[in-house]
C-alpha cells in the first residue's frame, strides 16, 4: 500500500487564511487541514473546527493536488491542479497529465474569496457545458478539440485515481467509482486565461491558431491526430468570435486575481504579475507537459529503483531531485502536511498496446486480419481517435495461442538544471548540467506488468556540454564559444563524470554539421572529449573514457534521404546490443520494496545524442535506436518483429513522434521538425514546407516571447528571486546563471591582479571590486555602462575592462594616486525609463579627478599589450606604442610672438584642461540571482555604503602619496571628497530623450 497522498482537496477562504482540506476516501479519517495565512503566506496546520462554512454556493472548489506556492514581493499565490487526464498506467496505477490549474491569491480574505468563487463557477460551467456536449449524437471534431484545449475531459477520459486502466480496482482502494468523480475529472477553469491558446506575449496569438494548438496539445498527451484536416479548425467567423470571448474572459480572471494587488503594489516588478499568472496557467496547465502519479515514482527509471510503489515512504522523499519540477514551490508545505507534496515531472508519458504473433500467418490478401495491431490509450470517447469496430471486436475475443499482447511506454524526463528555452539556455553550466537535458526511457511489458519480463532502455539528450551562445535574431545563428579552454574542460568533465556515475559507459553521438557555422562548436566538442579521455588515461581510470561519434546528419541525409540514419545504426548497433537493457524478471512481485532483487540485468551504458537544439535530428536518431532495441527485446521474448505482416508499426512511430513534439514544444515552443519522417518513415516536400513554418515560428518566439518566459521559469524553479521581474522591466532581458557571478567576480579580480600588477613587490595590493563604468574613458555620460574591475594598491588605482565571455582583461588604465586631486560622491542616474533606474537611493557613484602624469597609462590587450601613456611618458615603462609618446595636451604655442601672453591659455585653464576623470557606479546591492557560489558574508552592503568605502580608501591612500610641503600641526587636512549629485534625477530626465523613452515603451509592449 503506497504512503498516503491527498488525491482530492477542498480549497476555501477563511477569515485569516486560505484553507486546504484533504478529502479522504469513504471510511478513512481525513488528513489535517492546512492554512496559508494571508499576507506573509506562512503555512501551518489547522483544526477542522476552524474551517469556514462551505455549504454556500461557490464557497469552495475541489482540486487534485497542490503544485506549490510562490510569492512576488508581498503577493502570494497558491497553484493547484484542477484538471487532469490519464495517459498511461504503470503496474496498474494511473499516470496523469495536468490539463488545468488554478492560481488563488493569498493576500486577503476578500481577494481569496473572489478567486475561489470565480474558480468554482468556471469549474461548474465547464462541467455543465461538457455534459451537454456529450449528450449529442454526433460531436464535431472542432468541438472535441476545443474540449481538450480547455482541459475539459471527455466521457470516460479521466479514469478514477482508484481504478486501473483495465477497470480493475486497485488494491487498497475500496471506495467505488462515483459519478461525481467523473464530473470532478472534467472540471477545469475553462474560460480563463488558459484560453489564450498558449500565448507567451501579445503578438504570439497569431501563430497559436485553434487548430495548431489543439494538435500540439493532443500530441503532448500522447494522442495522435487522425482526424481529417478540414475538421480540425472551425470557420473563420466562429474562430474570431471564440477569440474575442477568450480575451474577455482572460481579462476577467486577471482582474479578479491580480488587479487589486498590482494597483497597491510597491515593487516595480509587480506590474508584470498578470503576465506571470498567465504564464503559470499556460506552463503548468494547458501546455499538457507536466505528469504525476499518486502511487508510483515516475521520476526514476527502472534501473534506478523507479516506476514502483514506495511502500510507506512518501513519494516526495524518493523522487529524483533532477526531475522534480515543483520541489521549490512546495518548500512552504514541507513542515505542515506532507500528504500535500505531489511531485510533478515535465516531459512526456505515452503508451500503446500492440499484439504480435509468434507464428504469423502468411497471407497475401490485404483483406486478411492484421497480425500486429494497435490499441493505444486514446480515450474511447474521442470520435476522431476511436478504433475501428473490427479492432474493438478483435480485442474483445481471446488471443490465439501464438499471439500475445504487449505494452510499450515512453517516459521522458526533463531535467530542472539549466532549464529553459531554446536560445536563452544553451550549452552547459559550471556544475556540468547541459541545457535541454532529457532522459528518455522506453519500457516494454504486458498490460498486467506481472506475467512477463519488463524491459527498460534509456537514452539521454542534451546540449553540447560547452559554454556557448547563439543569437535569437537569425534563422541559423553561428555558435559563439565562451570562457576559457580550462573552464570549458572543467565543466565538460563534470558533465561526463555525472553521466558515468548515473548510466555507466557513455557514447556521445554528435549530429551537428562538419562544415559551416555548426562546425566550430562540433570541433571544440570533439577536442575537449579527446582531452578528457587523455586525462582519464593519465589518471589510470581506463574504461571511463567517453566514446565519441560525429555523424553529420544533414550531409548523410541530404536530399530528404532520412533512411540513411541506418548508417549510424550500423556503426553503433553492436554497442547498443552489448550494453543491453535493464530487465525485471516476470517472477518478481509488482512493485514493492524489494524491487532491486528482481532486476536480472542492468543496462551497462547510455547513448547521449545531441544536435544544436537536441530536438529534431536527435529525435529521429533516438527513435531509430529505440526501434532497434525493441526488436532485440521482442526476440528475447520469442517474437520476430521482421516476420510480422504489418511492418509499418505506426503505433511505434506515432508514439515517438508525439514524444519529439512534446519535448520540442517545451524547449522551442513548436512541434518537432522532421516529424513527418518519424511518424511515417517517409520524407517529401510537404514535410519541408511544414518545417519552414516551424522554423519561422521558432524565430519569432526567440525574438519576442522567450525572454519573459525564461524569467518566469527561472523564478518558478527557484533559480532567481522575484527581483528578476524588476530587472526584466529595466532591460527586457534575463540573466543566465550558467556560472556563479560571485565566483566569476572573484576570478576576474584575481586575473586582473595578475595581469596589471607588473611588480607586485613594489606595490601592495589593497583591494578589488567589480563596479560599473562608462564604456569610454574620461566621461560620465557615455552609454552603455559595463561591469569593470577596480583594483587599488598603495600607489595606484587600476580600472580593468574585463571580457566576461572570454575571462580575459581587454584593457586597463592606471592612475597614480599622487595625481588624484578630487573625488565626488553622489547620485548617479543615467536613465529614467524604468523606476529602478530612476531610484536615487540605488543609483550611487563616484568620480575620481586626476592630473595625468608619466605613470598614468592605458594598455589594450590585442593579443600583445600595447600602451598609451601620459604626456611626459617615454614609453610607459618600456612598452609604449607610437601613440603613447604623443602628449595628451599640446605644448603652449610660440607662434603668436609678442601676443603669446595674451592669447595663450592661462596656467589655471591649462591645468583644468589637463585634468581627467574616471567615473564609477555601484552595482545594485540586491540581485535576483540565487547564487549558490556566493560566500555567506552577513549583511549586504547598500550601494551608498559600497561607494563610501571605496572613496574613503582612495582618499586615505592619496593623502599618503601626497605629503604636505608644510606641516599643519594638529589641524585636519582638508578632505578631497565632495558630496553632491554626479547626475541628478532632474538632469537625467532632461537627458533621457523621447526616442529612448519610446524605444523602451515599444520593448515593454512586445516583451512584457
Amino acid at each position: 500500500m503506497p504512503a498516503s497522498l491527498a488525491r482530492k482537496l477542498l480549497i476555501c477562504a477563511a477569515v485569516d487564511g486560505l484553507i486546504i482540506q484533504p478529502l479522504a476516501p469513504k471510511g478513512q479519517r481525513p488528513s489535517q487541514a492546512v492554512k496559508v495565512r494571508y499576507g506573509d503566506a506562512a503555512v501551518s496546520s489547522t483544526t477542522r473546527d476552524q474551517l469556514p462554512d462551505v455549504s454556500t454556493p461557490n464557497a469552495s472548489f475541489e482540486a487534485f493536488g497542490v503544485i506549490g506556492l510562490f510569492t512576488v514581493s508581498r503577493l502570494s499565490y497558491l497553484i493547484t491542479v484542477t484538471g487532469r487526464q490519464q495517459v498511461a498506467q504503470i503496474r496498474g496505477y494511473p499516470v496523469y497529465v495536468v490539463t488545468d490549474v488554478a492560481l488563488t491569491p493569498c493576500t486577503s480574505q476578500a481577494e481569496a474569496e473572489s478567486a475561489v468563487r470565480h474558480t468554482s463557477v468556471q469549474l461548474r460551467r465547464a462541467a455543465s457545458d461538457n455534459n451537454k456536449t456529450t449528450t449529442e449524437d454526433e460531436v464535431s471534431d472542432s468541438e472535441t478539440d476545443a474540449a481538450s484545449l480547455f482541459g475539459r475531459d471527455e466521457p470516460d477520459e479521466v479514469q478514477s485515481d482508484r481504478d486501473s486502466v483495465s477497470g480493475k480496482e486497485t488494491a487498497g482502494e475500496a471506495e467505488p467509482k462515483r459519478d461525481r468523480d467523473d464530473e470532478e475529472g472534467r472540471s477545469s477553469i475553462a474560460e480563463d486565461v488558459i484560453k489564450r491558446k498558449g500565448s507567451y506575449g501579445r503578438f504570439a496569438e497569431r501563430w497559436f491558431s485553434h487548430r495548431g494548438w489543439v494538435q500540439d496539445s493532443r500530441r503532448n498527451m500522447g494522442i495522435s491526430d487522425t482526424a481529417p484536416q478540414n475538421q480540425d479548425a472551425p470557420t473563420d467567423a466562429k474562430a474570431k468570435k471564440q477569440e474575442s470571448k477568450d480575451k474577455k474572459l482572460s481579462n476577467t480572471v486577471v482582474a479578479e486575481t491580480a488587479s487589486h494587488g498590482v494597483n497597491t503594489a510597491v515593487s516595480t516588478g509587480e506590474s508584470l504579475l498578470p503576465k506571470l499568472l498567465r504564464m503559470a496557467h499556460i506552463w503548468f496547465g494547458t501546455s499538457h507537459s507536466f505528469y504525476f502519479s499518486y502511487d508510483v515514482d515516475i521520476t526514476r527509471n527502472l534501473a534506478n529503483k523507479g516506476l514502483s510503489t514506495t511502500g510507506e515512504t512518501p513519494l516526495h522523499r524518493v523522487a529524483e531531485p533532477l526531475f522534480y519540477w515543483n520541489r521549490h514551490l512546495q518548500k512552504p508545505f514541507a513542515s505542515a502536511n506532507q500528504d500535500l507534496l505531489l511531485p510533478l515531472m515535465q516531459g512526456f508519458v505515452g503508451q500503446r498496446e500492440f499484439i504480435v504473433d509468434r507464428n504469423p500467418p502468411q497471407v497475401d490478401s490485404d483483406k486478411a486480419p492484421e497480425s500486429l495491431e494497435l490499441s493505444d490509450w486514446t480515450p474511447s470517447g474521442s470520435a476522431a481517435a476511436s478504433p475501428p469496430p473490427e479492432r474493438q471486436e478483435r480485442a474483445s475475443v481471446d488471443l490465439r495461442p501464438s499471439e500475445k499482447k504487449f505494452l510499450i511506454t515512453i517516459v521522458s524526463r526533463r531535467a530542472i538544471k539549466r532549464a529553459g528555452l531554446r536560445y536563452l539556455r544553451r550549452g552547459i553550466d559550471e556544475d556540468g548540467y547541459a541545457a535541454n537535458g532529457v532522459e528518455t526511457e522506453q519500457l516494454l511489458s504486458t498490460p498486467s506488468w506481472s506475467d512477463s519480463n519488463i524491459f527498460s532502455f534509456v537514452q539521454v539528450r542534451g546540449s553540447i556540454p560547452l559554454f556557448f551562445t547563439q543569437s535569437p535574431y537569425s534563422l541559423k545563428p553561428a555558435p559563439i564559444l565562451q570562457h576559457s579552454e580550462a573552464a570549458n574542460l572543467k565543466a565538460l568533465s563534470r558533465h561526463f563524470d555525472n553521466m558515468t556515475r548515473r548510466y555507466g559507459k557513455v557514447q556521445a553521438v554528435n549530429l551537428v554539421e562538419k562544415h559551416g557555422v555548426e562546425s566550430v562548436i562540433g570541433e571544440a566538442f570533439e577536442r575537449n572529449v579527446a582531452t578528457y579521455n587523455e586525462t582519464k588515461e593519465k589518471d589510470g581510470k581506463q574504461g571511463e573514457e567517453i566514446d565519441f561519434e560525429w555523424f553529420d546528419f544533414h550531409s548523410a541525409c541530404r536530399g530528404m534521404k532520412f533512411e540513411n540514419v541506418s548508417l549510424l545504426l550500423d556503426i553503433l548497433g553492436s554497442k547498443i546490443e552489448d550494453w543491453g537493457s535493464t530487465v525485471e524478471s516476470a517472477s518478481s512481485p509488482a512493485g514493492g520494496g524489494n524491487q532491486a532483487a528482481s532486476i536480472t540485468s542492468t543496462q551497462r551504458g547510455a547513448l547521449r545524442t545531441n544536435c544544436m537544439d537536441c530536438l529534431d535530428r536527435t529525435n529521429v536518431c533516438q527513435s531509430s535506436f529505440a526501434k532497434h532495441m525493441l526488436d532485440l527485446q521482442m526476440k528475447q521474448e520469442g517474437f520476430d518483429m521482421s516476420a510480422q505482416r504489418d511492418q509499418v508499426t505506426s503505433w511505434f512511430n506515432t508514439l515517438w513522434a508525439d514524444n519529439g513534439d512534446a519535448i520540442s514544444k517545451q524547449y522551442a515552443s513548436t512541434a518537432a521538425m522532421k516529424g513527418d519522417y518519424t511518424r511515417t518513415r517517409k520524407r517529401d516536400y510537404r514535410g519541408m514546407v511544414n518545417d519552414l513554418g516551424l522554423s519561422l515560428t521558432r524565430f519569432y518566439n526567440g525574438m519576442v516571447n522567450d525572454y519573459f518566459s525564461q524569467a518566469a521559469i527561472d523564478f518558478l524553479l527557484g533559480n532567481v528571486t522575484s527581483l528578476v521581474f524588476d530587472e526584466f522591466e529595466d532591460t527586457m532581458m534575463t540573466k543566465d546563471p550558467a556560472v556563479s557571478m560571485a565566483k566569476m567576480r572573484e576570478q576576474a579580480i584575481e586575473t586582473s591582479q595578475k595581469i596589471v600588477l607588473e611588480n607586485p613587490e613594489a606595490e601592495d595590493f589593497i583591494g578589488g571590486w567589480t563596479i560599473l563604468s562608462p564604456h569610454h574613458s574620461d566621461t560620465i555620460k557615455s552609454l552603455p555602462f559595463e561591469e569593470v574591475v577596480l583594483l587599488l594598491t598603495d600607489t595606484a588605482l587600476y580600472l580593468c575592462r574585463f571580457d566576461w565571455k572570454l575571462d580575459k582583461v581587454s584593457s586597463f588604465e592606471r592612475v597614480d594616486l599622487a595625481h588624484v586631486v578630487g573625488i565626488k560622491v553622489g547620485t548617479y542616474i543615467t536613465s529614467t525609463v524604468s523606476p529602478a533606474q530612476a531610484d536615487e537611493g540605488k543609483n550611487i557613484g563616484l568620480v575620481v579627478t586626476y592630473e595625468p602624469g608619466k605613470n598614468d597609462i592605458k594598455r589594450v590587450n590585442t593579443r600583445s599589450l600595447s600602451s598609451i601613456s601620459g604626456p611626459a611618458s617615454s614609453g610607459g615603462k618600456g612598452r609604449a606604442s607610437a601613440e603613447g609618446d604623443r602628449p595628451s595636451t599640446p605644448p603652449p604655442s610660440t607662434a603668436a610672438g609678442i601676443l603669446a601672453p595674451i592669447f595663450s591659455p592661462s596656467k589655471a585653464s591649462t591645468k583644468q584642461a589637463q585634468q581627467k576623470k574616471i567615473a564609477f557606479k555601484a552595482l545594485y546591492a540586491l540581485s535576483s540571482m540565487a547564487d549558490s557560489g556566493a560566500k555567506p558574508s552577513g549583511r549586504v552592503l547598500s550601494e551608498q555604503e559600497q561607494i563610501d568605502i571605496i572613496a574613503s580608501e582612495i582618499e586615505r591612500l592619496a593623502f599618503i602619496n601626497q605629503p604636505l610641503e608644510k606641516p599643519t600641526g594638529d589641524a585636519e587636512r582638508q578632505s578631497i571628497v565632495e558630496r553632491g549629485d554626479i547626475i541628478s534625477l532632474a538632469e537625467a530626465k532632461r537627458n533621457t530623450g523621447l526616442l529612448e523613452t519610446w524605444g523602451h515603451a515599444v520593448k515593454k509592449l512586445v516583451w512584457a
